[in-house]
């Protein structure tokens, strides 16, 4: 079984198990489950069944297990003008949430 979901303003296919990046929000301290109501898209190929949201499906949902907030890996920037001494240096991180897909409801 696997869903997609919208997070953010990004799809994301995600099954059972799967651990995926997600943009970072505001949880609890102690919150250890984020539930995405978002679905896009639910399929079941066992049992051949496909529902397909009108934007969304109805009553579906994907609960996950917080593992950790995260930063992506640097970014340089660099502005450089020849024979101006016009150097600038700008570096960039973003924060995300790695989440493991728990449970998908249809």
């Amino acid at each position: 079984m696997y869903a997609i979901i919208e997070d953010s303003g990004t799809q994301i296919k995600v099954s059972q198990g799967d651990v995926v990046k997600v943009a970072i929000r505001d949880l609890p301290a102690d919150a250890a489950t984020v539930t995405f109501d978002r679905v896009l898209f639910v399929s079941d190929p066992e049992a051949g069944k496909v529902k397909i949201g009108k934007p969304l499906v109805p009553s579906a949902s994907v609960t996950a297990d917080v593992l950790a907030e995260e930063k992506t890996p640097r970014v340089d920037v660099v502005k450089f003008k020849r024979r101006k001494t016009y150097t600038r240096r700008k570096g960039h991180r973003q924060d995300y949430l790695k989440v493991k897909i728990t449970e998908i409801k249809s």
